[in-house]
């Protein structure tokens, strides 16, 4: 799994650091290093008024805040990479 947080200008003053590091505090939480990659990616071309832009793969999600954080890691992260490590 790929996943690329948006450090453009307009997501950087949206808080793109604290997704950054929420990021790597559940990847070490969770034990992931070996089953994803987190990178920074400029400008996604898909800016939102609240929250920070997330890819992971393929899937552009926007308006990911530290409040939002928790439930967007489990949902949209750990249920995909817990299904592929079980087949």
């Amino acid at each position: 799994m790929i996943v690329q947080i948006c450090i453009g200008s307009s997501c950087h003053l949206k808080g793109s650091e604290r997704i950054v590091e929420l990021f790597q505090e559940k990847i070490e939480e969770h034990h992931l290093e070996n089953e994803m990659t987190l990178a920074g990616s400029f400008c996604a071309g898909k800016c939102n008024r609240v929250g920070v832009t997330v890819s992971v793969d393929e899937d552009v999600y926007t308006g990911i805040t530290p409040e939002n954080f928790n439930e967007f890691f489990d949902d949209k992260v750990l249920k995909p990479i817990k299904v592929e490590t079980t087949k």
